[in-house]
């Protein structure tokens, strides 16, 4: 709303509410990559356990794309809100 108020286009909200939900995501995937690692890891000690890395590329995509699937309809609600109002709220 304060973005808006001073002369922010939508183009730049919808950026900035694009790019925080593809670091949230990416952050989110890598945080997920390492704790497969070390459990991975753990359970490599008591049995035979081997990671296939496909899956583990297709887990961080699938969370990024996730990610901005979702940061998109936010992105769009908040850029097309009056000042006024999304000061309000």
């Amino acid at each position: 709303g304060i973005r808006r108020a001073i002369g922010a286009r939508r183009q730049d909200i919808q950026l900035q509410f694009l790019i925080e939900s593809v670091i949230l995501s990416l952050v989110g995937g890598i945080s997920g990559l390492a704790l497969s690692l070390a459990g991975e890891w753990f359970a490599s000690r008591f049995l035979p356990v081997e990671l296939n890395w496909m899956i583990v590329l297709v887990a961080v995509v699938v969370s990024s794309a996730v990610g901005i699937f979702f940061g998109i309809f936010p992105a769009r609600k908040a850029a097309s809100l009056p000042p006024v109002v999304a000061i309000r709220s």
